[in-house]
């Protein structure tokens, strides 16, 4: 469940889309137990996490919300904000208090509309932690609630 291999804005980006990105973002400290955001509500910014644990979680009807994945040091928090109609697909909160990197998405998106080199390597970067969360939601998922889970055969 740990986003150990989810990949980094650092590993992602070149350094001059990176120090561009890092103009414009925003230190911020997030109490223990604070929702970053909710499904359904409106993605307007996303954070990379200093120091601390976010919780990535899905809302199941009926049951308590699934954890799908732990972000930790380096991880995107967010990717919402860069795909019409910039709704949250999941939930997040913060697990322990983090300080994290916060960045305004509209701001970012004109950003990349402005210079497309670096709208293509955002791009990139978010569809790749993107492709990542979806397996992590599927495999957790599955272990939650298969029959069998997704490690035992049928």
């Amino acid at each position: 469940m740990a986003g150990t291999h989810t990949p980094s804005m650092l590993r992602a980006l070149p350094v001059e889309h990176r120090q561009r990105l890092m103009r414009v973002a925003r230190e911020v400290s997030v109490p223990q137990g604070t929702r970053l955001f909710e499904e359904g509500g409106k993605a307007d910014r996303f954070w990379i996490v200093r120091t601390g644990t976010v919780e990535l979680d899905m809302h199941i009807p009926g049951r308590r919300a699934a954890v799908i994945e732990i972000l930790r040091h380096n991880e995107l928090v967010g990717w919402s904000w860069l795909f019409s109609p910039h709704v949250w697909h999941l939930g997040a909160e913060a697990t322990t208090p983090v300080r994290a990197y916060e960045f305004d998405a509209t701001a970012v998106r004109l950003m990349c509309q402005d210079d497309p080199a670096m709208g293509c390597a955002v791009a990139q970067w978010v569809g790749d932690v993107l492709a990542h969360r979806l397996r992590s939601a599927r495999t957790r998922l599955l272990d939650l609630y298969a029959p069998y889970g997704a490690g035992s055969p049928v």
